[in-house]
C-alpha cells in the first residue's frame, strides 16, 4: 500500500507541474497500465493536491501518516519518506535556481521553437500517412502520445496525440540512462575528473569494488548484485529511498566488465560519482545550454540526482538531445560534450546483451535492426519512450508513448519505415 501511495504521489505531483497535464489525464495515462502489484490499489487511493504548495498527499492507512510529493521548479517533484513533516527547511532542489520554463520558446529552433518546421514538408504526403499510422496500435503498436522527426536540424514531422502539444513533458523511464551518460560527458567537458575509484563508499583498503569504473557503470558491466532481476529499484522509485545509501551496498559477483547486467543501479552509481567529482553542476544546466528548458531531473529527498529513470521532458527537448549528439558534442559553436562522446557511447565493448540490440555505454546500438544503418543509436524507456539517432542520415526521431506491458511499439520497423520517407 505504502508503495502505491508513493507511486500515485509521485506521478500526480510530477505530471501537474512537470508536464502540466490534467488530472483525468495522468490517471488515464500515467497511473494505468502499471506495474501489477500497485496497478489495482492506486485507482481507491485518496490524493490531496494542495495547488497553492505545489505538493501531492497520498493516504495508504488509517494509522499511518500519508505518502507526500513536493514540487519545486527547478528539479521537479520530490518524493518524502513515510513521516516526514515540513520543519520550513529548503529541500536542496528547493536552493537552487533556474530560468522558468519556455523562457527561451521565442529564440529560434532548437535553442527555442520559432521557425522550427522545415515548411517544405510539412504537407499531406505519404510521410504524413506514415506519422499518422503511428498513433493507431495495430500498425506498430502502443499507445503513442507524440512523433518528432528531425531532418537536417528541421522538424519534417511532429504529431501528438489529443491532450497533448510541444509542451506536454513526460517521465522518460530509462531515456534517463542515456541522459546519465550524457551528464558525466558534460562533467568532464567543464574540466572535472572522475576519479579511477569512483564510489567513495568503496575507496577502502581491501574492497574488491574499487575496481569498478565509471566506464564499467555507464557500460553495465559493474559485476554488482541487486535485489531483483532488471534492478527495478522500487525501493527509490516509490518508498522515498536515498539513492546513495540503496546503490552503494550491493557486494560484486562477477570481475567488472565481464558480464552485461541492465541495472538501474549502475546509472545511478555513474551519477553519483559525476555529482562527487562536480558538486555545483547539475544537469539541468546541460539541459539549459542546449535549450532543454522543460525537462526536469528529478532528486531523492538528499538531492542525489534518480536518473536511471526520473527525467520528465517534453518531445522536442529529447529532440534537442538528439541533435547535441548528431553534432558530435557542439551546440552554437559551444562544446558541450568532449570531443569524440559520441564515439564513446556508440561504441560496444565487452559482453554485449541478448536480444535485437546492442549497448555502448549508457546507449542502445540498432546496428542489427533491419533496414537500419549501422551507425543508429537510440535512448529507450519504459512505456515507448525512444530517440533514435542516425549520424549518417542527418536524422533524430523521437516517439513517446503510454505503452503497456506485452503491447509494446516497434521502433525498429518504424524508424526502417521512416527511412525510407527521408531523402
Amino acid at each position: 500500500m505504502a508503495e502505491a501511495a508513493g507511486y500515485k504521489a509521485q506521478f500526480l505531483c510530477s505530471g501537474l507541474w512537470n508536464g502540466n497535464k490534467t488530472v483525468a489525464d495522468i490517471e488515464a495515462d500515467e497511473l494505468s497500465g502499471i506495474y501489477p502489484h500497485i496497478d489495482p490499489i492506486v485507482p481507491g487511493l485518496k490524493a490531496e493536491i494542495d495547488e497553492a504548495a505545489h505538493q501531492v498527499s497520498v493516504s495508504f492507512a488509517e494509522d499511518m501518516p500519508p505518502r507526500v510529493a513536493r514540487h519545486n521548479p527547478v528539479t521537479g517533484c520530490t518524493s518524502m519518506p513515510i513521516g516526514w513533516t515540513n520543519d520550513g527547511r529548503r529541500l536542496p532542489g528547493e536552493a537552487l535556481e533556474r530560468a522558468p520554463a519556455g523562457s527561451l520558446d521565442d529564440r529560434p529552433w532548437p535553442m527555442g521553437d520559432a521557425d522550427a518546421s522545415d515548411p517544405r514538408v510539412m504537407m499531406i504526403t505519404p510521410f504524413d500517412t506514415l506519422i499518422e499510422s503511428a498513433f493507431d496500435a495495430k500498425a506498430f503498436g502502443g499507445k503513442t502520445s507524440g512523433v518528432v522527426i528531425v531532418h537536417k536540424g528541421r522538424i519534417v514531422q511532429e504529431r501528438y496525440k489529443q491532450g497533448h502539444d510541444l509542451h506536454t513533458a513526460q517521465r522518460t523511464w530509462s531515456v534517463a540512462k542515456s541522459i546519465a551518460g550524457t551528464y558525466v560527458g558534460f562533467v568532464r567537458q567543464k574540466g572535472f575528473t572522475i576519479p579511477e575509484t569512483p564510489i567513495r563508499e568503496w575507496n577502502v583498503p581491501g574492497d574488491p569494488r574499487r575496481a569498478i569504473t565509471v566506464d564499467n557503470l555507464l557500460r553495465m558491466g559493474s559485476g554488482l548484485e541487486s535485489d531483483s532481476p532488471g534492478n527495478r529499484t522500487d525501493a527509490v522509485y516509490m518508498g522515498a529511498g536515498e539513492v546513495r545509501q540503496w546503490t552503494t551496498q550491493w557486494p560484486m559477483l562477477h570481475r567488472p566488465g565481464s558480464t552485461f547486467r541492465y541495472a538501474n543501479n549502475d546509472i545511478l552509481l555513474a551519477t553519483l560519482a559525476a555529482r562527487d567529482a562536480a558538486p555545483d553542476l547539475h544537469p539541468h544546466q546541460m539541459f539549459d545550454a542546449i535549450g532543454m528548458t522543460r525537462t526536469w531531473a528529478e532528486t531523492d529527498w538528499q538531492g542525489n540526482y534518480i536518473l536511471s529513470s526520473q527525467v520528465w521532458t517534453t518531445a522536442r527537448d529529447m529532440a534537442r538531445m538528439g541533435l547535441l549528439y548528431l553534432n558530435d558534442g557542439m551546440w552554437d559553436g559551444q562544446r558541450i560534450l568532449p570531443a569524440g562522446w559520441r564515439d564513446y557511447v556508440t561504441k560496444p565493448s565487452g559482453p554485449q546483451p541478448d536480444g535485437p540490440f546492442g549497448y555502448g555505454a549508457s546507449f542502445w546500438l540498432m546496428n542489427r535492426s533491419e533496414g537500419v544503418p549501422a551507425d543508429a543509436f537510440a535512448a529507450f524507456g519504459n512505456r515507448g519512450q525512444y530517440l533514435v539517432v542516425i549520424p549518417s542520415r542527418d536524422l533524430v526521431i523521437v516517439r513517446r508513448g503510454y505503452d503497456k506491458a506485452g503491447d509494446q511499439f516497434d521502433i525498429a520497423r518504424f524508424t526502417a519505415e521512416v527511412l525510407k520517407q527521408i531523402r
